[in-house]
């Protein structure tokens, strides 16, 4: 059995890494486009421009979201999420209580740490990256066995 769940891993890695990273790309959307109900459910308000920290923190959802879904840069879009959200728990939500179910923050709390395990676990089958590394793995001097510095 464990072998069996083994061998799923990397496409149930790859299926979490796309739900996050969509979950985390339709926040930033919202607040920055007022789509989806739009920021903080303002019914299609968004963020001003430029406000600090919540326009730059949309930025980085969806930018860093999109990259996650794509599977693009996993690693350092999922670093840089990791980050935006343990600040948003530090300095927005434990002001008002030091447990996340008191202080709201849980979801910043499980969008951190999801992002941080990806840092560790990669981008999972379906993702970009896996794509091009193929693609540079396999150059024609590769492929045909010969050393390019040696020829």
């Amino acid at each position: 059995m464990s072998a069996r769940l083994n061998s799923a891993q990397p496409y149930v890695i790859g299926l979490f890494r796309i739900v996050v990273g969509l979950l985390f790309a339709a926040h930033g959307a919202a607040s920055l486009f007022g789509v989806l109900g739009g920021a903080m459910g303002s019914n299609g308000g968004t963020i001003e421009t430029g406000t600090w920290p919540g326009w730059y923190a949309a930025v980085i959802q969806l930018v860093a979201g999109g990259l996650v879904l794509l599977g693009l840069g996993t690693r350092a879009a999922a670093l840089v999420a990791s980050g935006s959200m343990a600040y948003a728990y530090f300095d927005v939500h434990q002001q008002a209580a030091l447990w996340p179910i008191q202080n709201g923050g849980e979801l910043s709390a499980l969008f951190c740490w999801t992002f941080f395990l990806l840092v560790f676990t990669g981008s999972g089958a379906f993702g970009l990256d896996r794509l091009l590394t193929r693609r540079t793995a396999t150059t024609p001097e590769r492929a045909s066995g010969q050393n390019p510095i040696a020829a």
